[in-house]
């Protein structure tokens, strides 16, 4: 068989989503991994103020750190091929549209042309209403199929889809597994319903699914499946996808989404607790994982043809897992040695299963300083802001709580299979054998990729930054000093018994010290 990189040479590819986080590696590593490559046409959504050719240059030009020498995303294919972006070509779509808004002519061409189909797009929003969520990742699957099914050259179609699809089990085969309702009868039915109906009606509908995407994720499944017959059909499933592991750079993530923002609030000394379970597996999928997979899964199902969709569970959890309490130790002593500009307070976060405890750290940790914080800004003449924050925290926080509080064990028997089915050369070009993935080194450079990359902080600012944090440290420390001070003049001056208990803890501590230094001087 030809080798990865060979078979896409000369071939047209359609990708749905290139724009967004996913997108836009599959797009690098296609480039630079494939340079023969005839052209990847990218489904884009003009934007207000922005035509679909502006957005395109953005994604080319996206900023990696304005400080480092490396600026750009795509430098290395650039380095390569320096007009890689005439490769790249612009289609304008609207997802919500009927015929995903595409024109007649660009139907032709690409119904004339496209040789594989990769289908990233989809909201991520976990509180999307139905509707909506049903409309980008259900409906606009369903035309895309039938957009595929027009194309003359098709070799294959690989579906992204979520590892959360049938979260509601515990136990995830490789397979698809019957839809919570019938797609087809679900779009009939809410198209003539009111926003309101509809939204009292989706937790009955979603079920013992957590939210609308991993409803309709399920949903999307189910179309496709019906479409197998006429199609050579992949899908992907990875997990919570995290920053880069190796490439285009290790700890490149662009965006808060995820465990990002959660870690940039955890850098910050913002987010001081999580409802999680320390024991649960924290099942992270690098990007660069997945990408690769897909290229490969792209590849197989295109010289194979397998008479039934080959679904790929990508994720860690069972070949390679790490823990939360782990994430939260590894992120609070990155953050420690990296840490981040103008910290509201030194890192350290504190997880917890408990429903109670949690809700004490949240009125100790969160909401009492953000009182504070707030009062202050309001004798300052200054518009309080610290309790929003917290707010829109609590509320992200809560939606990843059915996540980080229980375990799921995914079969991974295709991924395996098709690692086998690699070359030793496509192996190492397309690395996606995550049991090398090396845990706290990964986790390091996610932390600082969310530093340098979505905070575009400059690295040479770290003596600055943590001499901050001491100064943080000694501002507690005054606060704590001050606050025993006054719970002594308050409440222990006024009581004999309580002056009698101070004095003996008091000579306890003293009559230790004592014994301390003469053992010491003893030893010396």
């Amino acid at each position: 068989m030809a080798s990865i990189s060979e078979w896409y040479a000369e071939k047209n590819v359609l990708i749905t989503g290139a724009t967004g986080f996913m997108g836009k590696v599959l797009v690098e590593k296609l480039l630079r991994s494939c340079p023969k490559v005839n052209a990847i046409y990218i489904l884009v959504r003009p934007k207000a103020g922005q035509s679909m050719q502006e957005r395109v240059q953005d994604m080319m030009t996206c900023k990696i750190s304005e400080h480092d020498l490396v600026l750009q995303l795509f430098d290395r294919v650039r380095e390569d091929n320096p007009e890689f972006h005439q490769k790249v070509i612009p289609i304008s779509s609207e997802l919500t549209q009927p015929g995903l808004a595409i024109s007649p002519e660009d139907v032709q061409k690409l119904t004339s042309c496209i040789d594989i189909i990769f289908h990233c797009a989809a909201t991520i929003r976990f509180d999307e209403p139905l509707k909506h969520a049903l409309q980008l990742n259900v409906i606009a699957t369903q035309q895309l199929l039938s957009l595929a099914l027009q194309m003359q050259h098709l070799h294959a179609f690989i579906h992204i889809s979520t590892a959360y699809a049938n979260c509601n089990r515990r136990h995830i085969d490789e397979v698809i597994y019957p839809p919570p309702v019938e797609p087809k009868k679900l779009i009939d039915s809410l198209e003539w319903m009111d926003d309101s109906i509809v939204c009292d009606i989706t937790p009955r509908l979603i079920g013992d699914r957590p939210n609308t995407y991993t409803f309709t994720k399920a949903l999307a499944e189910s179309i496709i499946q019906q479409e197998s017959h006429k199609l050579n059909i992949g899908i992907i499933r990875p997990s919570i996808v995290g920053a880069s592991w190796q490439e285009p750079f290790p700890g490149w993530i662009d965006n808060f989404n995820g465990p990002s923002g959660v870690f940039i609030a955890a850098g910050k000394g913002i987010l001081r607790t999580m409802r999680a379970s320390n024991d649960a597996v924290a099942d992270l999928i690098p990007v660069d994982v997945v990408v690769n997979l897909t290229l490969a899964a792209g590849w197989y199902t295109s010289i194979h043809k397998p008479k039934t969709p080959l679904v790929y569970n990508c994720t860690t959890g069972g070949i390679n897992p790490f823990h939360w309490g782990e994430i939260e130790h590894h992120v609070m002593s990155s953050f420690k040695r990296n840490p981040l500009e103008q910290a509201f307070r030194r890192p350290n976060a504190n997880i917890t299963s408990n429903y109670l405890m949690y809700q004490y750290w949240i009125l100790v940790s969160h909401k009492f300083p953000a009182f504070i914080y707030d009062l202050v800004l309001r004798l300052s003449g200054q518009k309080p802001q610290m309790m929003r924050i917290f707010n829109r925290l609590h509320k992200a926080i809560s939606l990843l709580e059915y996540f980080s509080s229980q375990d799921w064990v995914w079969k991974s028997d295709n991924m395996h299979m098709l690692m086998g089915e690699l070359s030793p050369e496509d192996r190492k070009t397309y690395n996606f054998d995550i049991r090398q993935l090396n845990w706290p080194e990964y986790i390091e450079n996610y932390c600082i990729g969310t530093k340098k990359y979505v905070l575009n902080e400059d690295m040479s600012d770290i003596p600055a930054a943590r001499q901050h944090l001491r100064k943080l440290r000694n501002i507690r420390y005054t606060f704590n000093t001050v606050l025993l001070v006054f719970i002594w003049r308050v409440f222990i001056a006024r009581s004999q018994m309580a002056r009698n208990i101070w004095y003996f803890v008091v000579s306890l501590c003293f009559k230790f010290l004592s014994y301390f230094r003469a053992s010491s001087t003893l030893s010396q």
